[in-house]
């Protein structure tokens, strides 16, 4: 139980970082913020906790920080607002991701209903959450049922867009899926129209028939164009994906074995930045003018000492004196030589090491 929480606080964690920042960078609405935030976690948590140890907590990070970007980005950027231009595409998106993980393949409509319902209830409890935290409770109510509403119509759409696939066992889709989707359907365009006839007899405009039945037309390929565009990105995605992220799987091994060597780097270079800031402090006390504006305490120094071991300019400070310039230089070596010189004295002593992991991938591979 204890290794199912913290796993799922590492994928939230991760989550969290990826899409929070995205969001803000959208928007400046904090509920919009908030939805993709809350969507995210939400899918990446449960995909991360319902597949295996090892490739089910990079999966759910990545469907989750998928998921809640999209939701970020919708929420933000679209002109109009409502559950049906945000829960349809995201619900699609998150389960054609779902759908294009080798391992978890649907072959029936009962598999994509089943899954297609967990997807619903977890975006549920992740609009439920953002949005109870905004402080918008009406919408919290609406944006709760919205992906339950819409499970039956985008699981019809997902499985008759999977059914010709490779493995796919049913020949025709069971008898309620379809019902409930075709009544789920004509409630929407029905509520639709109602909603834009409203308008037109607050304006005091009388549509005719031809409009009205153009403007149903539209939406009714809206809204089965846009989840299943979305469903089949989604899948194309993760398909896509899916092969190449394995890499990050077998560069744990080898990071495992380097962690060592990479914290000893690191310290002996912090070692050095922290060595040279104080021979440059110390040189324009006194020496004073041996470098142009000259940086005050400690902390200026320590900047300019990691740049300098870098080898990048500095924007203030400039060695002027020939024992400034002579310094730097000396710390331009040294540091050049901790990377050489470290990096050698790592390869001898970990190459066996690597070799053995990489003799054991090329042994795993079919």
């Amino acid at each position: 139980m204890s290794r199912l929480i913290w796993r799922a606080i590492w994928v939230a964690a991760a989550v969290a970082l990826v899409v929070v920042p995205f969001g803000y960078a959208i928007t400046e609405v904090h509920r919009d913020v908030l939805m993709g935030a809350g969507c995210g976690l939400a899918i990446g948590v449960g995909i991360g906790l319902r597949g295996g140890a090892q490739a089910g907590p990079w999966m759910g990070i990545l469907i989750g920080s998928i998921v809640g970007i999209a939701t970020a980005l919708i929420a933000g950027v679209a002109p109009w607002e409502g559950f049906l231009v945000l829960v349809s595409p995201i619900l699609a998106l998150a389960v054609g991701m779902h759908d294009g993980l080798r391992e978890t393949s649907f072959s029936r409509y009962r598999d994509m209903s089943r899954e297609t319902f967990i997807v619903s209830a977890l975006l549920a409890l992740g609009f439920f959450l953002a949005l109870i935290v905004s402080g918008d409770l009406a919408f919290a109510v609406a944006f709760t049922v919205a992906p339950f509403a819409c499970m039956p119509w985008i699981a019809l759409i997902s499985g008759l867009l999977s059914h010709r696939r490779e493995g796919w066992l049913d020949t025709r889709p069971p008898r309620l899926l379809v019902l409930s989707a075709v009544l789920l359907f004509a409630t929407l365009l029905v509520l639709l129209v109602d909603e834009q006839l409203g308008y037109a007899r607050n304006a005091n405009v009388i549509p005719g028939i031809v409009p009205v039945l153009q403007y149903a037309g539209i939406l009714g390929f809206a809204l089965a164009a846009v989840p299943a565009a979305a469903f089949l990105l989604g899948r194309a995605v993760m398909m896509w994906l899916q092969p190449r992220l394995r890499v990050y799987g077998r560069l744990a091994d080898y990071l495992r074995i380097m962690w060592v060597p990479i914290g000893g780097f690191a310290v002996g270079y912090l070692m050095i930045i922290v060595l040279f800031a104080g021979f440059y402090g110390m040189l324009e006390r006194f020496s004073p003018g041996a470098f142009a504006d000259a940086a005050v305490g400690i902390k200026g120094w320590l900047f300019f000492a990691f740049f300098t071991g870098l080898a990048q300019d500095y924007a203030t400070v400039v060695p002027v004196s020939d024992g400034a310039r002579l310094l730097v230089g000396a710390h331009l070596i040294l540091s050049a030589g901790w990377i050489v010189v470290l990096f050698a004295a790592v390869m001898s002593f970990i190459g066996p090491r690597l070799e053995r992991i990489a003799r054991r991938h090329a042994e795993e591979e079919p």
